[in-house]
């Protein structure tokens, strides 16, 4: 099945911007009062294990606290940094800064990383988020190796590792090989994580091992389990593309309302790229337009189908609708709107 008629991000925005209330286009400034929320009920959490305030059961709850904290303020900084909560860059790289900190990740390296080259690209040969083609997979043993040990997909469960370590492994990776990132851009960016892995080695030094690993490094993994549940459905199901149409190479998940509270809506995916500097708080509004306009086009599961489907599927593009298994020569089609499949 070839990839249907594609068409650019701007021919959905012509139309859609017109009939959109002014309003949407607004930053969400009320959404920035969650970074000092998170963020002292993470450092609340973090004292009271290591002054070991709580009885011993308790403790893993309370790092799966710190650990939604920590995803949370992922989530915030990343739409500060598309300019959806304040337009001030200023209050941008803060929010950014308090935000990845968790991840040790430079505001600068995502700026550069994800807002210029991965949303330009989006399944694009040149996405830095993209798996690989078969011809790749092929060619580069580092490639075989991500894949075969740390994916989601072949319905193997070492897939898991994908989501406890997923974020972390392919930030760093990032740090260092990122082409969005000039030379003067990576020594900078490198001195900024350095500088947050030096704040987290000073608390180890501070608290001891044991409470720095429930305190830091189980959190860490929560954190990771829950930003990578969504950045791996948001395209890994898709067809690769030649031109950037957030309709086809990209997926809405859907999940409780609870959910998308806590994650500023970070499912909708389709109406991200669509939209990147408008804050999710309007996402519903942009999906009612998308449904009216383009309901054969518009692409949309639950989280946990998307999850699912990743460990059923594979993760290498044999051709651009086709994703194949090179360990059991087995193929999934991609997602397609439903006029081509």
């Amino acid at each position: 099945m070839a990839v249907p008629t594609l068409y650019p991000r701007s021919h959905y925005v012509h139309e859609l911007r017109p009939v959109l209330p002014a309003a949407v286009f607004a930053p969400a400034r009320w959404r920035l009062l969650r970074a000092p929320l998170h963020v002292a009920v993470a450092i609340i959490t973090i004292v009271a294990i290591a002054h070991a305030w709580l009885p011993w059961p308790l403790v893993p709850i309370a790092s799966l606290v710190i650990g939604v904290n920590f995803a949370c303020l992922t989530f915030l900084a990343h739409e500060t940094l598309h300019g959806g909560v304040t337009r001030m860059r200023w209050l941008q790289v803060v929010v950014g800064c308090l935000g990845f900190m968790p991840f040790a990740v430079s505001p600068r390296l995502w700026t550069a990383w994800h807002n210029r080259d991965h949303h330009a690209h989006a399944q694009m040969p040149e996405d830095p988020d993209g798996y690989p083609t078969l011809d790749r997979y092929l060619a580069r043993a580092t490639t075989r190796f991500s894949v075969d040990q740390f994916s989601i997909a072949g319905r193997r469960w070492r897939g898991i590792l994908c989501l406890v370590l997923g974020f972390t492994v392919q930030s760093a990776g990032q740090l260092f090989t990122s082409p969005a990132l000039s030379a003067r851009e990576r020594r900078r960016a490198m001195a900024e994580s350095v500088a947050m892995l030096t704040m987290w080695a000073a608390l180890a030094l501070a608290i001891g091992l044991v409470p720095f690993v429930f305190a830091y490094v189980v959190p860490l993994l929560v954190a990771n389990a829950c930003v990578m549940a969504f950045i791996v459905t948001n395209h890994s199901l898709s067809p690769r593309v030649e031109l950037d149409d957030p309709l086809i190479s990209s997926l809405t998940v859907t999940t409780p309302r609870a959910l998308d509270w806590l994650t500023l809506g970070f499912g909708f995916h389709v109406e991200h790229h669509l939209f990147p500097a408008m804050s999710t708080r309007h996402a519903r509004t942009v999906r009612a337009e998308l449904l009216a306009r383009w309901p054969d086009r518009y692409q949309s599961m639950p989280l946990s189908e998307a999850l699912l489907r990743l460990h059923r599927t594979a993760r290498v593009y044999k051709h651009e609708t086709t994703l194949f298994d090179p360990r059991t020569a087995r193929e999934y089609p991609t997602l397609l709107p439903r006029t081509a499949a």
